[in-house]
């Protein structure tokens, strides 16, 4: 096992220093080729380009910068040169204390930004940001609590600070005019919850020093950002800003302070299809699209949603590089035969602790966990259904399995001693969808499968904000109680009357998802040895230029385009 780990590791070594030097080849061709710039620039951040290989969404942000400075576009990147005392992806969750990998996080950056002119601010320039730390800050949460460390807020004085340069009439006018824009303080505590429950991968936050020693350095980190961020906007006055995600602190704090400057921000993430993009002007975790309401499927394009249906069905996908399901199996005998001692069968369905703990999935319970000790108290009440609680199988991802779990919460409750109860751990191959065909109705609290149980025809309670529940998919109630009381109503109704706009809406969704939304890179990216990560393939400018990805985002960009692939 060990001689197979730095096997392993020297063949990833090799394959980064391999493909830096194909991005430093490509990058100077670039460089050369790109005309002279004109208009305002586009600012570009993403805090970690990847620490021990280029990350996917490191590889658009790359390939989007490219094709723009090929169209006479200048780009502004803003990079990090160990600007952080902490980032999320550099934290060693298991020492805190740790230094942060930032040798290797900056050769990578330096590579990607190969020829391209520093601090000057007309045309494509990148801005390396250092770290300083404000001792007045540090000072001021040194002794604070977990809890108020998390909603700590902190004065935005430098980022008003340029009005102050201006006359007394003009400073006057602009403080009028902004008002609704510059609030006078900037939720640092909030701002680095996300990033903090993703890279600890706990929700419920535990109040002892080595939690605060990271709050502390995030909220600093943050402010850093926040501040140089406001300056580099000062400088470039761009017509727009990209960052990634849009949900870790750094670029959480850049884009607030852009947005409350009046600039268009716009978010990346991974499509749902291999190797593919979604940029929005939302929040792209939240993944919001706009669908006409006059959108019917046709024939073909039912088709072409069955046909990707199947292979999910079996377990034949991937997202991010990572495949799930690849040894699926069906409802064994032993789960046949207890079943059938039970009136009806009512799965529910959980989630990871980041899907769950961003701040748009909270909306009706405070977290997922308390949405199961509310099923909890009803599954008790109700003898007669067979409740399958099916944990998550990212929950034990390697590298980046859960501390706080579905598991570890089931043993907590003793759900194992309820008769009327199967808990699925996250290793277990089980079929969720063959479980779907055989249950009365599927409970969900922002999981995928939500969306999927309803295009199976199946009645769906969803008990957190998903992507999928910004159209009438599912029965979504807006209160805890409500939550309550339609499972109730559920369990001791005959038949669930499901609207059919639930399964229209659903398909609509997924649909655009598939194959309107996710911009395809593969022509340009490959998995890399690890597949969550990504090496340049070899190709021609003029091709990268004229992709239909590109097209669409640079169409987005400039024109304010909607993302949208064309049918």
């Amino acid at each position: 096992m060990f001689k197979e780990f730095i096997t392993q590791r020297i063949k990833r070594g090799l394959v980064r220093r391999l493909n830096n030097i194909k991005i430093v080849s490509v990058a100077r061709e670039v460089a050369r080729k790109e005309p002279q710039p004109s208009g305002a620039p586009i600012v570009f951040f993403k805090a970690s380009t990847g620490i021990d290989d280029l990350s996917w969404n490191a590889g658009f942000h790359l390939l989007t910068t490219w094709a723009l400075r090929l169209k006479g576009i200048p780009v502004a990147y803003f990079a990090c040169n160990a600007g952080m005392s902490k980032c999320v992806l550099g934290t060693n969750r298991d020492d805190v204390y740790k230094g942060m990998p930032c040798k290797a996080c900056v050769a990578q950056s330096r590579a990607l930004y190969t020829g391209i002119q520093v601090h000057t601010y007309t045309g494509t320039h990148v801005n390396w940001f250092g770290l300083d730390r404000d001792a007045q800050l540090e000072s001021r949460i040194a002794q604070l609590s977990l809890s108020e460390l998390m909603k700590f807020e902190w004065p935005l004085d430098s980022v008003i600070a340029s009005e102050a340069k201006q006359s007394p009439s003009e400073a006057e006018g602009v403080a009028s005019s902004q008002q609704t824009l510059l609030a006078t303080t900037i939720p640092l505590g909030a701002l680095c919850l996300p990033g903090l429950r993703w890279v600890l991968r706990i929700h419920h936050l535990t109040d002892d020093e080595p939690t605060r020693h990271l709050l502390r350095e995030y909220i600093l980190s943050a402010w850093n950002v926040a501040r140089q961020f406001g300056d580099f906007l000062d400088r470039t006055q761009p017509r727009a800003v990209v960052v990634f995600n849009g949900q870790f602190f750094p670029e959480a704090a850049a884009r607030l302070i852009a947005q409350r400057r009046g600039i268009r921000v716009l978010t990346h993430e991974v499509g749902l299809q291999p190797a593919t993009a979604f940029f929005t002007e939302g929040e792209a975790t939240a993944y919001p699209i706009a669908i006409p309401e006059s959108f019917e499927m046709t024939e073909e394009q039912n088709a072409k949603l069955d046909a990707y249906l199947a292979k999910r069905f079996q377990g034949d996908f991937t997202m991010a590089g990572i495949k799930f399901w690849a040894d699926m199996q069906g409802l064994d005998d032993a789960f046949l035969r207890k079943a059938a001692g039970f009136q009806q069968i009512v799965p529910i369905f959980t989630n990871v602790i980041f899907d769950t703990s961003q701040p748009h999935a909270n909306t009706v319970f405070e977290d997922m966990f308390a949405w199961l000790d509310m099923c909890l108290e009803v599954i008790r009440e109700n003898r007669d259904t067979l409740f399958v609680i099916r944990a998550h199988p990212d929950e034990t991802r390697v590298r980046k399995s859960s501390r706080e779990t579905v598991e570890g919460w089931a043993t907590r409750r003793e759900v194992q001693k309820e008769a009327n109860v199967v808990f699925v751990s996250p290793r277990a191959p089980l079929s969720s969808y063959e479980l779907i065909q055989r249950s009365k109705f599927a409970m969900v609290y922002n999981s995928t499968i939500g969306l999927e149980a309803s295009i199976m025809g199946a009645a769906v309670l969803c008990a957190g904000r998903a992507r999928f529940t910004q159209y009438p998919t599912v029965f979504f109630p807006q209160t805890a109680d409500e939550v309550r009381r339609k499972m109730k109503e559920f369990l001791g109704a005959k038949k669930i009357e499901v609207p059919p706009e639930f399964t229209r809406n659903a398909r609509r969704f997924l649909y655009y998802q598939l194959f309107r939304t996710s911009l395809p890179f593969g022509d340009f990216l490959e998995p890399s040895v690890r597949t969550t990560q990504t090496r340049l393939k070899s190709f021609s400018l003029d091709k990268l230029v004229g992709s239909d990805a590109v097209k669409v985002v640079l169409k987005g960009l400039l024109e304010g385009g909607d993302f949208l692939l064309a049918e």
